[in-house]
């Protein structure tokens, strides 16, 4: 589901995000036409993500810097959080604890 905050683009995912779920969020991570994109992915519902996941992040964050935009991600569960970790993604991204503060200059 995907809502506008104060021009910020709220993306919620909950479940799993996986090679057989990724398809969706990597479609709504799509800024081929919007200059500076402001993205939040409010993850506070998202049970596992696997390697799938973690590219489709890296790439979003590519194609969005490149654009002149950010992308952050707001309250993921400590099992996210951990797999954030793992693989050093969370040095990448902007990754904040609640969506309020991710909606925050």
């Amino acid at each position: 589901m995907a809502t506008a905050t104060g021009g910020i683009r709220v993306l919620t995912v909950a479940g799993e995000i996986d090679h057989h779920t990724g398809d969706r969020l990597r479609q709504a991570l799509d800024v081929t036409d919007t200059t500076r994109p402001r993205i939040v992915i409010d993850m506070r519902r998202v049970a596992f993500m696997d390697s799938s996941g973690i590219n489709i992040l890296i790439a979003a964050h590519q194609n969005i810097t490149a654009a002149g935009g950010w992308l952050r991600l707001a309250g993921p569960t400590p099992a996210v959080r951990r797999v954030l970790q793992l693989v050093g993604i969370n040095q990448l991204l902007d990754c904040r604890d609640t969506l309020h503060h991710a909606l925050k200059p």
